[in-house]
């Protein structure tokens, strides 16, 4: 696969030059014009050979172009903070708004590959973690992000002959390590491994460019001129994909309105099956209620003290009671160690991202817990019966958050989803509630009333979100909370019961 970047390419001073003012000229227009539509981000990473011009590669790029525009990070080991934390939470966090830049080296790509060649990870988990690169590639591409990949390539009898120059240079030596030198005994590995890499993540929509890095000038010159050529094309691609979108949206809207005129379709969804005639007295949930706040406070202090991260996502219709079962948890816990975050609209900062950033933003450290009122949820609820999201995008929002989701699981996070049920009637009741009551009367919104005219879509929205993401490791939890004081309850113990299982585990 390297073989074509092996060929000693070679440009020189002179033809750099005259190539280069040419070069820069249309670069800086075209990141000028990204940032004047404002409606992708991109991204470009570089990996690839020790010495084979990554850092000055970056750093060219910078000159080039407005650094005021460009993102770059470099990953090395990770921080306390992200340690504690999903693997890919870095890589959310750091993705450019759309109209901007982001330029990682050695980044999500970097740790699968040393792991497998130091053998921490066997083949299959190799497979495994380039599977999630792709689904985070292909959630950001689908998105409309310009994705691009520079594997920065040298032979081994070139990265000798640099690493002994750069040993022997005292002005740059401090930028030698041992490891630089066990890397290049294991130059075999790291090319085999380099080889699966490509061969399964180089895919249309991020694709993999191989540069021969032996020659400064030829390979700088190569780097800005696939830039450019991408930058180019995505910028007419996503022109195009944006017509397309909005005519078939348009056409989506249409066909909504004439199911709209024939009639909600009234077939049975999973609420049907809820009962929401469970209750106990007032007097029970007196009886049984400190006695659950006092075995989560007992439990969550011990999952603080082992570093075990929890979440919990509410969900609901409106007046559904979450902020009530939100309280019952929160007022014992200690509250250096819980953030509730409340979601609505996106604001202009989140709708420059993808609708994960905000979320993954959220993820809390080691021995945390973080609640959601309202979450990514909103995509395939709010955002889709409003028509905030299209129809292309949240149907491939089941996938996105599936695998969001098990990314957060199997890094040891206790998640757990509830789905607050009530009537149409004791709807209505609570908000005639609000309204009467001066210290509630803040809760309801216009957008309320809104929402429950649209009562079956919701409905129907939720049974499909049900059925796409309740999965055997984060299923969701129907809470009955027509009686709040037993939905109270309910909650409780189930999140006590998550927490016992991941202590005993």
């Amino acid at each position: 696969m390297f073989q074509t970047a092996e060929l000693g390419q070679a440009l020189s001073k002179k033809e750099f030059k005259q190539q280069e003012r040419v070069l820069r000229t249309h670069l800086l227009a075209l990141q000028q014009e990204v940032r004047k539509r404002n409606q992708f981000p991109v991204l470009i990473d570089f990996a690839g050979v020790r010495g084979a011009g990554k850092g000055t590669s970056v750093n060219l790029l910078n000159k080039w172009m407005d650094a005021r525009w460009i993102r770059t990070h470099a990953y090395d080991h990770p921080t306390d903070e992200e340690s504690q934390r999903p693997a890919f939470w870095k890589f959310w966090r750091h993705l450019p708004p759309n109209g901007q830049i982001g330029i990682h080296m050695s980044g999500r790509y970097s740790r699968p590959l040393l792991d497998y060649v130091y053998g921490e990870i066997n083949e299959f988990h190799f497979k495994r973690a380039l599977r999630r690169i792709n689904n985070f590639e292909k959630a950001l591409a689908d998105d409309g992000a310009m994705i691009l990949k520079f594997w920065m390539h040298i032979s081994k009898d070139v990265q000798k002959e640099r690493l002994e120059t750069l040993e022997n240079d005292p002005l740059r030596k401090w930028r030698m390590s041992e490891i630089d030198w066990k890397h290049y005994e294991m130059y075999d590995r790291f090319i085999e491994a380099a080889e699966q890499i490509i061969s399964v993540t180089n895919t249309g929509h991020a694709p993999w460019e191989i540069v021969e890095g032996q020659d400064y000038f030829y390979r700088s010159l190569r780097v800005g001129e696939i830039i450019q050529d991408r930058m180019e094309r995505h910028l007419v691609s996503e022109e195009i994909r944006q017509k397309y979108l909005a005519e078939m949206r348009q056409r989506m809207e249409e066909k909504a309105e004439t199911h709209e005129n024939e009639g909600i379709n009234t077939s049975l969804t999973i609420f049907d099956q809820v009962d929401l005639s469970k209750e106990i007295t007032k007097k029970q949930y007196k009886k049984q209620l400190p006695v659950a706040q006092a075995q989560l406070a007992n439990l969550h202090a011990q999952a603080v003290q082992k570093n075990i991260s929890t979440i919990l996502v509410f969900e609901g219709p409106d007046a559904a009671g979450k902020g009530g079962c939100i309280r019952q948890i929160t007022e014992v816990l200690d509250a250096r160690y819980f953030k509730v975050y409340p979601f609505s609209a996106p604001t202009e900062i989140e709708r420059a991202h993808h609708y994960l950033w905000r979320f993954w933003s959220c993820i809390p450290m080691a021995g945390r817990m973080t609640i959601f009122d309202r979450s990514w949820y909103g995509r395939v609820l709010v955002e889709r019966i409003e028509g905030f999201a299209g129809d292309d995008e949240w149907r491939r929002a089941f996938a996105e958050i599936n695998d969001f989701e098990e990314q957060l699981i199997d890094s040891g996070i206790v998640l757990l989803k509830f789905w607050l049920q009530i009537s149409k009637d004791e709807q209505l009741a609570r908000f005639q509630s609000r309204e009467e009551i001066e210290h509630k009367r803040w809760k309801l919104q216009d957008e309320d009333w809104r929402n429950r005219e649209r009562w079956d879509e919701y409905n129907l929205a939720a049974h499909e979100m049900i059925q796409q993401t309740s999965v055997k490791d984060s299923p969701w939890i129907l809470v009955e909370n027509e009686n709040k004081h037993f939905g109270r309850i309910q909650v409780l113990d189930a999140v006590c019961s998550a927490l016992e299982n991941a202590l005993a585990d």
